[in-house]
C-alpha cells in the first residue's frame, strides 16, 4: 500500500497543480485516461463533453457497479503557498476533487492488479459538477445506455467531519439549489408624492418578509429548507421611488416535496403580495441541483464497506445533512445507490471547502481508495 500512497499522492498533486475549470477540464481528462490505460483499463473519452469512463471487467458476472468522482476545479485564486500550489491563475482545486480523482484512481490501481471481484466496475470520471451540468450532460450522451450500472457510489471530503471517519445517511444527504429572480413592475414617481405611486421598493420588501414565512410555516419541521434573498436592484434614486426592483437569490431542499412546496408557495406570495399593491410580478425559479438522496439498500452496503475499512466505531450513518449540493443526486434518480463524507478534519487550522487556503488532507486517500475497492467487493463477489 506505501508504493499506492505514494503515487496517489504524486497524481494528487499534479492534478492540484493543473486545475481546469468546468467544462474546459481537457488536460485533467486526457491524464487521467493515460492512468486508467496504464492500468490495463478500457477507456472511453469525450462523454458529455470531457467526461472519462473506464471499464474493468472480471470474470463472468453480469452485475455492474459505478463508481465516480469530480474533475472540475473552480474559479479561485490560491493562497495555500504549498509546493504544488496552482499553476493557473485564479483557478485551483478548492474543492477537493483533485483528492477524489486520486482516491478513484487508486481504487481503480487495487482492483485492476488483484482482479478480485466478479463483475464490471465503470470508473467514472465527470466534468462540470460545480455548475450542476455535468451529469446531466453524461446522462444526455447516453452514459447509462452505453455504460449499463446497477449500483453507483459516490465521496466528497467533508472538513468538518473527523479525519478517519466515514459518514452517511438514509435519503437526503445533500440539498437541491434553486435560484429565484423576482422582478416587481410597480409605478415609479416623486419621493414627495407618494401617493401617486406604486412603489416597488416597498412592494419588494414585503415579499422579501413575506417569503421568510415558508419555511416556518409551509414545511415539515423534520424537513430541512432555507430560503435566502441575496441581491435587491431597483430604478430609484434619493428623490425617486422606485417603479422597478429586481430581488434575487436561492433555496436550499433535502427532499423534492419541499423543494416543490418552495417554489409553489414563492410564486402565491410574490404574485399575491404585487396584486393586492396594483403591481406586476414577473416570478423566475431555474432548478441547479436536485436534493442528493441516498437509497436505503445502499446506504447499508456502504456502510459494511466502511466498517471494513475503518472499523465500524468510525462510521457514522445518521450523519446531519449540509445544505450544500452535489450533482450526484442526479445520477440517484435513475440508479440507486449511496453518497458518503471522507472526513478530513485534522481539528487544526482545518479550512472550509471553496475557501482560498483549502488543501485537501492526503492522509485520507488511502480510506477513500480503500472503500472504493471494498465496495466493488463486497457488491461484486
Amino acid at each position: 500500500m506505501d508504493v499506492l500512497s505514494n503515487k496517489m499522492r504524486e497524481w494528487r498533486h499534479h492534478l492540484h497543480m493543473n486545475p481546469e475549470l468546468s467544462s474546459k477540464e481537457f488536460e485533467t481528462a486526457a491524464y487521467v485516461a493515460n492512468e486508467l490505460r496504464a492500468m490495463g483499463i478500457e477507456v472511453t473519452e469525450g462523454i458529455g463533453g470531457t467526461g472519462v469512463v473506464g471499464t474493468l471487467k472480471c470474470g463472468d458476472g453480469k452485475r455492474t457497479i459505478g463508481l465516480r468522482a469530480e474533475m472540475d476545479a473552480i474559479p479561485v485564486t490560491e493562497q495555500t503557498g504549498c509546493s504544488y500550489e496552482s499553476v493557473t491563475p485564479g483557478t485551483m482545486h478548492a474543492c477537493g476533487h483533485d483528492g477524489h480523482m486520486a482516491m478513484l484512481l487508486g481504487a481503480a490501481e487495487m482492483l485492476s492488479k488483484a482482479r478480485d471481484f466478479n463483475g464490471t466496475v465503470r470508473f467514472i470520471f465527470q466534468p462540470d459538477e460545480e455548475t450542476g451540468h455535468g451529469a446531466l450532460n453524461m446522462m444526455a450522451d447516453g452514459l447509462l445506455e452505453r455504460f449499463p450500472i446497477d449500483e453507483i457510489y459516490g465521496a466528497h471530503n467533508m472538513p468538518s467531519v473527523p479525519e478517519g471517519k466515514i459518514a452517511m445517511r438514509n435519503g437526503g444527504i445533500m440539498a437541491s439549489e434553486d435560484n429565484f429572480t423576482i422582478t416587481v413592475k410597480g409605478v415609479g414617481g416623486h419621493a414627495a408624492r407618494p401617493h401617486n405611486a406604486k412603489d416597488a421598493l416597498v412592494i419588494a420588501s414585503e415579499i422579501i418578509l413575506g417569503i421568510q414565512t415558508i419555511v416556518s410555516r409551509s414545511i415539515d419541521p423534520s424537513c430541512s429548507s432555507v430560503i435566502s434573498c441575496t441581491e435587491i436592484e431597483t430604478d430609484g434614486a434619493h428623490n425617486i421611488l422606485a417603479g422597478t426592483a429586481v430581488i434575487k437569490g436561492d433555496t436550499r431542499s433535502l427532499d423534492p416535496v419541499s423543494q416543490k412546496t418552495v417554489e409553489d408557495r414563492m410564486r402565491d406570495i410574490c404574485e399575491g403580495i404585487c396584486r393586492m399593491n396594483g403591481a406586476e410580478c414577473d416570478f423566475h425559479f431555474t432548478h441547479e441541483f436536485i436534493p442528493t438522496v441516498n437509497d436505503p439498500v445502499c446506504v447499508k452496503h456502504a456502510a459494511a464497506a466502511a466498517s471494513r475499512v475503518v472499523g465500524s466505531e468510525n462510521v457514522d450513518t445518521d450523519v446531519t445533512a449540509p445544505l450544500t449540493s452535489e450533482d450526484f443526486g442526479r445520477f440517484l434518480r435513475e440508479i440507486p445507490g449511496c453518497f458518503v463524507f471522507f472526513g478530513s478534519g485534522k481539528g487544526t487550522d482545518d479550512h472550509d471547502l471553496h475557501n482560498a487556503r483549502y488543501d485537501f488532507n492526503d492522509d485520507i486517500l488511502e480510506i477513500g481508495a480503500g472503500f472504493f475497492a471494498q465496495i466493488v467487493r463486497d457488491r461484486l463477489k
